[in-house]
């Protein structure tokens, strides 16, 4: 069950991440998160409101804190960086954020195989490969550095979920989203904007701030139940499906050398699971 739940996040983030990258291509990357956190707000907003009777403060708040304002920095970096480079190379380089729950799992009592710590060798190698071309000068190397931040971001969201989540999954991802929202909406003020969005892009940035959601949910509830370790790295298997669907979508190619790091790095973390 743990492994379908942390392998069911990777498919839903793939998957929102994906339309969030060419919403950011349209949007800034910041109105984008903050318009998807605010839709999810309201979502598990609804729902904390029908198990109110049910609601404590105790254990949680802290860690959605801290998780909310990491996944938020991780995702305004994360969806600059899909705007404006190659989704396939982005993708597996954020992932690899994966090595920090896993080493804070480790430091808090966890006891990954072997497999764990060489499949973090191949990772680190898949994604020096996979970063080649664009740190080569042919392209900017900005969306390489945001998709390395975006890796910590998401890296320290996911091991401060894991402890919130061990209190209550739920009210873990309220927090988070009251968090991100706050700060975005204090932004959103001082700029003075919204990011010109209109009407008719609410539903897919609905679905995208629910699809993030969701795959955070599936998450909690793998990692509450297992180790955080080895559900970060299931669910860090995202980039199959980011890469999948631009290739299929929108016809995203990769260059030999970059095809071969990508499958590295997907290749560590597998080896990581095992």
């Amino acid at each position: 069950m743990v492994t379908l739940l942390a392998l069911g996040s990777s498919l839903v983030w793939g998957t929102s991440d994906f339309f969030a990258g060419l919403a950011s291509r349209r949007r800034p990357a910041v109105a984008v998160v903050g318009w998807t956190q605010g839709l999810a707000l309201l979502v598990v907003t609804a729902v904390v409101l029908l198990r109110w009777d049910t609601v404590t403060f105790t254990g949680w708040p802290l860690w959605s804190v801290a998780a909310g304002l990491a996944g938020m920095t991780g995702l305004v970096c994360f969806y600059s960086a899909l705007s404006s480079g190659t989704m396939g190379v982005v993708a597996p380089i954020a992932a690899l954020g994966v090595v920090v729950p896993v080493v804070l799992g480790v430091a808090s009592g966890d006891t990954p195989s072997a497999w764990a710590w060489a499949g973090m060798a191949v990772a680190v190698a898949g994604v020096t490969l996979a970063s080649g071309p664009e740190l080569s000068g042919a392209v900017s190397p900005r969306p390489v550095l945001l998709a390395a931040v975006a890796a910590v971001g998401f890296g320290l969201a996911l091991f401060c979920l894991d402890r919130g989540a061990r209190e209550s999954t739920l009210l873990t991802l309220w927090g988070m989203r009251i968090t991100s929202v706050a700060i975005l909406l204090v932004v959103a003020l001082a700029a003075r904007s919204t990011g010109g969005v209109t009407s008719r892009e609410l539903p897919g940035l609905l679905l995208i701030g629910c699809g993030d959601l969701g795959a955070n949910l599936l998450f909690g509830l793998a990692s509450s139940r297992g180790q955080v370790s080895i559900a970060s790295v299931l669910g860090s298997l995202y980039p199959v499906v980011t890469t999948l669907l631009a290739r299929v979508v929108i016809g995203e190619r990769l260059r030999r050398v970059q095809q071969v790091g990508v499958v590295l790095a997907v290749g560590g973390a597998v080896l990581i699971a095992a």
